[in-house]
């Protein structure tokens, strides 16, 4: 009786760290990755420029 219990309890476990797994696995594929624009060139962006830097002539 008691090996039976602790099968049962073991599969059981064994059975919630698949679905734990199984359950990860699926919200990694299902999530939106997102790349970063590249950033504009720096020498024609005045946004990039600092006050101490003269303008390139």
């Amino acid at each position: 009786m008691t090996y039976t219990i602790i099968m049962i309890v073991s599969v059981l476990i064994v059975l919630g760290i698949a679905a734990a797994f199984g359950f990860a696995v699926n919200s990694g594929y299902n999530y939106k990755h997102t790349v970063d624009p590249l950033p504009d060139n720096e020498d024609n962006n005045p946004e990039h420029k600092t006050e101490n830097e003269a303008p390139k002539s």
